[in-house]
């Protein structure tokens, strides 16, 4: 599968033109302040782009991050802005003339960025292997990823990888593809179908699953978007199966627990996070407007407070109180009182 994926991205595809769907090309929607920084990107490595969503998590000054399936660079190039010459960034692909891509302007793009040093580098390896690049345990702040975990044959070895290196309060912030069943075995082994990040998908709730299961217990699904497959054949291929780009943030934090557990907590924000003045919008499910008071289960309380965002909020309460699971969040009570107490009687 590694030799198939080496050949379709390094020889079949020589730019973002010649994919046969929109799975993997996409810059809907970029925030304003991304399009300067994607000016300052030379037209080689914009060329050739095969990402399915925007992944810029917020507050990168100063941080190293490490993109899983860089390609030619062009993320790692965006990142390098805004973690600034202090920060690094540190790109992994196992294609080699992606790879050749991205190193050939790496001077390119220094001198663009006016820093007096490169603050990128390139590593060839698979990102189910990041032991053998020497990245060692707790080493990254934030690891990011473009639409390239659904074309590794071991996900499983990605999200333990991805655990291990990542820092306490680290976060794993990545795009990828998903389906809304198991992909058949058949087309799971068709070339083109896999290299256009189709067969390779996850079933949403097994990538759950796997998530919880190497320790991101609290998966947070940020934004999502359905993928249309604009090419007959291939459309005829994969039938009724339904694909979906989406993006998640999984945060390395110990002991979060499995479901929205209401302890009586709340955040402020304080406004404070650049280019988020007025609100700052953590998932699909918690935009926390600037200066108002916040309800918050005890996992949204350790996502803002046990990571780099705890200078940015206020927040009340502790873990002294347990008041249940947030109504609509996960889990409701399974059991009947009202039919219970009509009834009477007992067990």
């Amino acid at each position: 599968m590694h030799n198939n994926i080496q050949e379709y991205y390094g020889k079949t595809l020589s730019n973002s033109q010649d994919l046969q769907t929109n799975a993997c090309c996409t810059d809907a929607g970029l925030p304003h302040y991304v399009k300067p920084l994607l000016a300052q990107i030379h037209d080689a490595v914009m060329a050739r782009y095969y990402g399915c969503g925007l992944i810029l998590p917020e507050l990168l000054e100063g941080l190293t991050v490490l993109d899983l399936g860089c390609g030619a660079g062009r993320d790692v190039y965006v990142i390098a802005q805004l973690v600034g010459e202090q920060g690094q960034v540190i790109g992994v692909d196992m294609t080699e003339e992606q790879l050749a891509v991205a190193r050939q302007h790496e001077t390119y793009h220094q001198k663009k960025f006016a820093y007096a040093h490169s603050n990128v580098r390139f590593l060839q390896g698979y990102i189910e292997r990041l032991d053998e690049l020497e990245l060692a345990d707790s080493s990254i702040d934030i690891i990011v990823s473009n639409c390239v975990i659904n074309l590794a044959p071991d996900k499983g070895a990605v999200l333990r990888e991805a655990w291990r290196v990542l820092k306490p309060g680290g976060e794993l912030y990545f795009s990828d593809v998903y389906s809304d069943r198991r992909i058949p075995s058949d087309l799971v082994h068709d070339p083109v179908l896999y290299g256009e990040c189709l067969s390779g998908a996850l079933y949403w709730n097994d990538f759950l699953q796997l998530s919880r299961k190497h320790g991101f217990t609290d998966p947070r699904l940020v934004d999502d978007r359905s993928i249309t497959i604009d090419n007959a054949k291939l459309m005829h291929k994969t039938g009724n199966i339904r694909f979906y780009s989406a993006t998640y943030r999984l945060f390395k934090l110990g002991d979060l627990e499995f479901s929205c557990e209401d302890h009586g907590q709340s955040v402020v924000y304080r406004g404070t996070i650049p280019y988020h003045p007025h609100a700052f919008r953590l998932d699909a499910h918690h935009y926390i407007e600037t200066g108002k008071q916040f309800p918050v289960c005890g996992n949204t309380w350790r996502m803002l407070h046990d990571t780099r965002f705890i200078n940015h909020f206020d927040f009340y309460g502790d873990f002294s109180q347990h008041f249940g699971i947030f109504p609509g969040c996960g889990t409701g009570i399974p059991f009947d009182a009202v039919a219970s107490e009509k009834k009477g009687g007992c067990c």
